[in-house]
């Protein structure tokens, strides 16, 4: 398997992590493309430790990562198929990862994809996962869809590869360019409008009013409903992703994972020159509780993440974020 890391300075142990993940996302790559041939990967297979169902594909890329990763420099695998960390025995560094995002997307033929974040360990599983996201030293994720590419950051740029067709060589491509500062997209669930936080609705009514409304301008909006392809698309156009917490039960801090979802996507979007929040405080300084904690997540273009955060400002009798005399870019 071919895939070069050469010039970014790594040590020789996130090297070797780095090439035995590519190495499982090619195999994981083939196997996806070949979906419903041999076997229906959108298969239920079970429950998580969060209480999301899993696919069958969700396990066949846990216990891959999972095998490959235990002959290498990881002593702690954290996993959100696994209810416990991992502990390989013996190396320096803790990864946590989401073998396969966006399952629900499987059977649709929609792109799915694999988060990562690399940690140094310390003293015992909590210490080396528990800790605020600007000490990885690595995270990213690989996108599986009409190309196989990796988007990852070691916290210095962020830089990219897409895996060759029919092979398993990894060529590097051009790095993504700083996110754009203003855009016109913005990606939420909007069949849940019902149940979100006041701040949440006002700033969407905002954007769904568009030229008429206090924007002076029209917005589109998507959803993939697979965080991997709603970064990508991000990344790659700008935008901002809110995924809030809201009135259901179970949903009080949203669905996704703080550890290894929130934190890898935060500190690529930052690298980037993007915000990322949980519709108020920065995701990077926060400290997860436990290893498979929630936390609603609000990231991409600055200024959209820092208007979001003014709306959370303002008083309930108030509506539009334009009049927030504390402004829309606080500290």
């Amino acid at each position: 398997m071919s895939v070069s890391f050469e010039g970014l300075g790594l040590s020789a142990d996130l090297q070797d992590t780095m090439t035995r993940l590519t190495r499982v996302g090619a195999r994981l790559a083939r196997i996806i493309a070949r979906n419903g041939i041999e076997g229906n990967l959108a298969e239920a297979a079970g429950t998580n430790a969060g209480g999301d169902g899993q696919k069958a594909l969700d396990l066949i890329a846990d216990d891959a990562f999972m095998a490959e990763l235990n002959a290498g420099a990881v002593r702690y695998y954290a996993s959100e198929e696994q209810d416990e960390v991992v502990d390989f025995g013996e190396g320096t560094l803790g990864l946590a990862i989401d073998p396969l995002d966006g399952s629900s997307n499987i059977d649709v033929n929609v792109s799915i994809g694999t988060i990562f974040s690399v940690f140094p360990v310390a003293d015992g599983p909590d210490a080396t996962f528990l800790r605020p996201g600007i000490e990885q030293i690595a995270g990213g994720y690989m996108i599986f869809g009409p190309q196989t590419a990796l988007v990852v950051t070691f916290g210095h740029g962020v830089h990219q590869w897409v895996l060759e067709p029919g092979t398993d060589s990894w060529a590097r491509v051009a790095d993504p360019k700083p996110l754009p500062i203003e855009t016109s997209e913005y990606a939420i669930n909007a069949s849940n409008y019902r149940h979100w936080p006041q701040p949440i609705r006002a700033f969407i009514d905002d954007m769904v009013a568009g030229a008429e409304g206090p924007r002076g301008r029209n917005f589109n909006m998507r959803w993939i409903a697979s965080l991997v392809a709603e970064t990508h698309r991000i990344i790659c156009r700008g935008g901002v992703f809110l995924y809030p917490g809201d009135d259901r039960d179970g949903y009080a801090r949203g669905r996704l994972r703080h550890v290894y979802e929130c934190a890898p996507i935060a500190f690529l979007i930052t690298q980037l020159g993007g915000g990322a929040t949980d519709g108020a405080d920065q995701i990077l300084t926060a400290l997860p509780d436990r290893l498979h904690a929630r936390t609603p997540f609000v990231f991409g273009s600055v200024s959209k993440v820092a208007r979001v955060a003014a709306y959370h400002d303002l008083p309930l009798d108030e509506t539009h974020a334009l009049f927030n005399t504390r402004g829309l870019f606080r500290s």
